[in-house]
C-alpha cells in the first residue's frame, strides 16, 4: 500500500503491517494513514477480520515517534479519524481485530495492541510503558490496562515503566497465546480464517454490547438489550443469519452466514 504501511488482503481478511524502520514508530502522517486503512476495513462489507503486526522481528511498534515530535509533530496533533494508530477511537468498529505482537510493544505500541480484540504474541515479544520516565501520561493504557489485568500489576507497570515479557503477559491474561516467532503469523492467520467464517452480525453485536455496557449496571444493560436499543442487536434479531443459525442447529449442519 505504502512504504510505511503494507497490507495484504485474502478473502475477508486484511493484514496491516506497520513498516517504519527501525522501531515501527508512528508519526502523525502514519497514524492518519492507519486510520484511513481501518476505516476501509470497517466500511467494506466483504472484509470480516483485520490483523495488525509490525515488520521485522524486533519491534511490534515503539509507539509515538519521538524523532518526529522533535522535528515538529505535535503530541496533541491530528492523529486521524481513529485516534492514535487508527484503532483506539474509531467509532463503530464492530469487526474482530487481532494483534500479532512480533517484538517489543512500547508505549503507544502497547496501547495499539490493547485496542485489538485478541492479542497473540511471539515468545520474544515484550511490553512496556516508559512514558513515566519521560514525564508524560500513557493515557490509553491508564484507561484500559487496570481493566484487563490485576489492578496492582497494571499500576506497577504504569508507575515504573518496567518491561513485561510475553510469558508474564500471558500469565496475567493480557495475551491469548504465546508462540514461537516463526509460528506467530501462521497461527494468527489460522485464527483470522476461523473468525472470517463466523457470524458477522453476532460479532458486531458482541463488540457493541461489550463496548457500550462497560460502565452500565447489569440490569440497565439487560434492559437495553431486551428492548433492542443497540443498533447491532436490533439488526441481528430477526435477520436472515439469526434464522439460519437456528435452522443449521436443528438440521445438524454448518451454518452459511451472509451478514444480513
Amino acid at each position: 500500500m505504502t512504504e510505511v504501511l503494507r497490507t495484504r488482503r485474502e478473502g475477508g481478511i486484511i493484514e496491516v503491517i506497520l513498516d517504519r524502520p527501525k522501531a515501527n514508530a508512528i508519526d502523525l502522517a502514519t497514524s492518519r494513514l492507519m486510520g484511513e486503512t481501518f476505516k476501509v476495513f470497517r466500511d467494506d462489507p466483504d472484509l470480516r477480520v483485520a490483523i495488525i503486526s509490525g515488520a521485522g522481528d524486533k519491534f511490534f511498534s515503539a509507539g509515538w515517534d519521538l524523532k518526529a515530535a522533535a522535528a515538529g509533530d505535535a503530541v496533541d496533533g491530528d492523529y486521524g479519524s481513529g485516534g492514535f494508530g487508527g484503532l483506539q477511537e474509531l467509532p463503530q468498529l464492530d469487526k474482530p481485530v487481532i494483534a500479532a505482537v512480533n517484538g517489543m510493544a512500547v508505549g503507544g505500541g502497547f496501547e495499539l495492541a490493547l485496542s485489538c480484540d485478541l492479542i497473540l504474541a511471539a515468545s520474544t515479544a515484550s511490553f512496556a510503558l516508559p512514558e513515566i520516565r519521560a514525564g508524560t501520561l500513557a493515557d490509553a493504557a491508564s484507561i484500559k490496562l487496570p481493566k484487563r489485568m490485576p489492578f496492582h500489576i497494571a499500576m506497577e507497570l504504569l508507575f515504573t515503566g518496567r518491561w513485561m515479557d510475553a510469558a508474564e503477559a500471558h500469565r496475567w491474561g493480557l495475551v491469548n497465546e504465546v508462540l514461537a516467532p516463526e509460528k506467530l503469523l501462521e497461527r494468527t492467520w489460522e485464527l483470522a480464517r476461523l473468525l472470517e467464517n463466523g457470524p458477522p452480525l453476532v460479532f458486531a453485536a458482541i463488540k457493541e454490547v461489550v463496548r457500550e455496557t462497560a460502565h452500565m449496571h447489569t440490569h440497565d444493560a439487560f434492559s437495553r438489550i431486551g428492548k433492542r436499543q443497540f443498533a447491532t442487536v436490533d439488526r441481528l434479531y430477526g435477520s436472515e443469519d439469526n434464522q439460519e443459525g437456528f435452522r443449521a442447529f436443528t438440521e445438524k449442519r454448518e451454518p452459511r452466514w451472509r451478514g444480513r
